[in-house]
């Protein structure tokens, strides 16, 4: 199992078909288990991926149509039972407030986790977690709409060669890093003279939404997309009426981006063959996947 992946537990978009369970997205990141859009019957899929719900640390909701929202009372309930024992936090449009309140008590429950609430109202950071900083940006869908990108710090790359050279080795070479130089022989020896530069990977979440600048830029450069396609090419009238994207212009939001690789998700039932979308974005896009329930991805290895 990667250290860095994502699992997709549903792909449908409105309501959920015979094989495909409502929207619902894992992110496993070390020890952040990110769950976005928990749509109706994610416990159920959680269950089926092999993720207890316990192993949730945060939950993001990009916008508060039922598709991507029903599944967190339930979600939240499972944690409870589990045993959950660390505070579990949830992003979400603050203009959803009303229903994240109904959400969060829509039955009677004995016991609850400790969820730390964060509305977001406006674009840029919104919390940093140490290992990963959380960026919002508003869409253009028929309700407000956050897409979400997770960016890891950027670092540095120790390179043995140069390191040999300068006569650092074992516990030094920590002490290098924490310090950034370190006397060696007489010598200063700094530490951007034996690394390099380390781009931090970077995820962006691209749901419902008609295309737009913003979602350019929440996804610059990213090394994995995750963007509905809920229609094809020639059904573009269909998504501009109801704010949503064709798996061709998913794909030209990655090219135009940079991004690396690309998975689409959220498919209408009009459509109950993935490939298709694979296909229409696979035009213009090379790293490419149309998700199916259950599919696991590697975030790509850092360049």
């Amino acid at each position: 199992m990667a250290d860095r992946e994502l699992v997709v537990l549903g792909t449908a978009s409105q309501v959920p078909t015979r094989t495909r369970a409502h929207q619902g997205t894992v992110l496993r990141w070390g020890d952040e288990v990110v769950l976005f859009d928990p749509g109706e019957g994610t416990q159920r899929q959680l269950t089926l991926a092999g993720i207890p719900a316990s192993r949730i640390t945060r939950i993001c909701i990009t916008h508060l149509h039922g598709d991507h929202c029903l599944g967190l009372p339930g979600v939240l309930q499972r944690m409870a039972l589990d045993g959950l024992t660390h505070p579990v936090d949830l992003y979400y449009p603050a203009s959803g407030q009303e229903y994240v309140d109904r959400l969060r008590h829509a039955s009677v429950a004995f016991t609850a986790p400790d969820v730390r609430e964060h509305p977001v109202a406006a674009d840029g950071p919104v919390d940093d977690w140490g290992t990963l900083s959380l960026h919002a940006r508003a869409l253009d869908h028929r309700v407000d709409t956050y897409g979400w990108r997770l960016q890891e710090p950027d670092g540095r790359r120790m390179l043995p060669d140069r390191l040999a050279e300068a006569g650092v080795s074992g516990p030094m070479v920590g002490e290098l890093q924490r310090s950034g130089s370190l006397d060696i022989d007489g010598r200063r020896v700094r530490l951007e003279e034996v690394s390099e530069p380390r781009p931090g990977q970077s995820v962006a979440f691209v749901m419902d939404t008609r295309r737009c600048d913003a979602a350019v830029e929440l996804a610059r450069g990213v090394d994995l997309l995750v963007c509905e396609s809920t229609y094809v090419s020639g059904e573009e009238e269909l998504a501009d009426q109801y704010a949503h994207l064709t798996a061709a212009q998913a794909a030209a939001i990655a090219t135009e981006a940079g991004v690396r690789r690309l998975v689409l998700t959220h498919y209408s039932g009009r459509h109950s063959d993935e490939s298709v979308f694979e296909l229409d974005a696979g035009r213009f896009f090379d790293d490419v996947h149309a998700a199916r329930d259950l599919d696991r991805f590697a975030v790509p290895g850092r360049r």
